[in-house]
């Protein structure tokens, strides 16, 4: 079927199952924000799975581990989720059409609208490209993140995850019951607020001395201040060569009064979980975020908008990768400076 004509059968199919898939929001959401308050288990991690499990079944990002613990989640109503995703899923079956927000990357910049899955692209991308000079992947706040499924042995990459101990103990079952090995990461339980996770980390096998990619999705937004900035420092005091990428909210979008974000401070708060951190986004948002990685000690690599930035008006978030980069000699007193010469540059403002 043509394109024009795909989309459009694909949006009559939408609205005419629009009350289906309203009533399965319904059943749907409340069971997984009360499980998550009653069991002590993250509900935010959910947003990045059921992206995931929606690309895969699209066929646009193939990722069966997603859905196979989509399948088997005891916070989530099977009977509400199926009816809830049955309007893009059935418009696609009987027409072939993606809508745009699952088959990023695209032409453009990303909108807000869109940041689950750009973010997850974006991450993929940065892994793939420094996969080839890292001996070690960190998952922080690693939630229900299936990387360490994509990873072959060819890679010789050793992954670890971290994330809460109720939550890291919860995916651990659910991978069990899903019928999936468990065995591909080490799992490292901590608190980035409350405890020394590099020390853990270290006590697990990482290595600091070895280059390292820290992925950090999802997760920055939902700590305060000083918790990101002791992580950027631990990181930073890691090997040459190691990266770390994190997504971001700007501050204006943490205190946006906006009826979205209104509704999203709410649900995070009642799951415990409440919107905390921003990074002061005054554009170009780019340079912020250099200043921002710089003061911690790492230099931006790449830098990627999420919606429209003007000269008055910063962008609602980002997306980074920065750099630990090799020292070098400068003079005969030896002092050291930072050489970012071997790494590329590909972050669009």
């Amino acid at each position: 079927m043509p394109g024009i004509l795909a989309a459009g059968f694909f949006r009559a199919i939408q609205v005419a199952l629009l009350p289906i898939g309203a009533a399965g929001y319904v059943a749907t959401v409340p069971r997984l924000l009360n499980y998550s308050r009653r069991a002590g288990v993250s509900a935010t991690m959910f947003a990045s799975l059921y992206t995931r499990y929606m690309q895969h079944r699209l066929g646009t990002r193939p990722d069966e581990p997603a859905a196979r613990l989509m399948a088997v989640m005891p916070n989530v109503s099977q009977e509400g989720f199926r009816l809830e995703t049955a309007p893009t899923l059935v418009g696609h079956l009987l027409t072939g059409f993606v809508p745009r927000i699952y088959r990023y990357p695209y032409q453009g910049q990303a909108p807000m609208r869109h940041q689950a899955t750009a973010r997850t692209s974006y991450y993929d991308a940065a892994l793939q490209r420094h996969l080839a000079g890292i001996d070690q992947l960190v998952i922080l706040g690693a939630g229900f993140d299936t990387r360490a499924f994509r990873l072959s042995p060819e890679d010789r990459v050793r992954c670890f995850e971290i994330d809460l101990p109720r939550t890291q103990a919860h995916k651990l079952a659910m991978l069990e019951k899903a019928g999936l090995p468990i065995r591909l990461s080490t799992y490292v339980s901590a608190d980035f607020e409350t405890e020394d996770w590099m020390e853990k980390l270290a006590a697990s096998g990482f290595d600091p001395g070895k280059p390292a990619l820290f992925l950090w999705e999802g997760v920055t937004m939902y700590l305060d201040r000083d918790s990101v900035g002791a992580t950027l420092s631990r990181i930073a005091g890691t090997a040459a060569g190691s990266v770390v990428a994190f997504d971001y909210f700007s501050g204006e979008t943490i205190a946006s009064r906006s009826p979205y974000m209104r509704y999203a401070r709410a649900a995070a708060r009642f799951v415990g979980e409440p919107l905390t951190f921003g990074i002061d986004n005054t554009p170009p948002a780019r340079k912020s975020a250099a200043d921002f990685v710089g003061s911690f000690g790492l230099e931006l690599e790449e830098h990627r908008n999420f919606g429209r930035e003007t000269r008055r008006r910063s962008a609602p978030a980002g997306f980074v990768t920065a750099v630990v980069a090799p020292a070098v000699d400068d003079g005969p007193q030896g002092n050291s400076q930072p050489n970012l010469s071997e790494y590329r540059d590909e972050g669009k403002p």
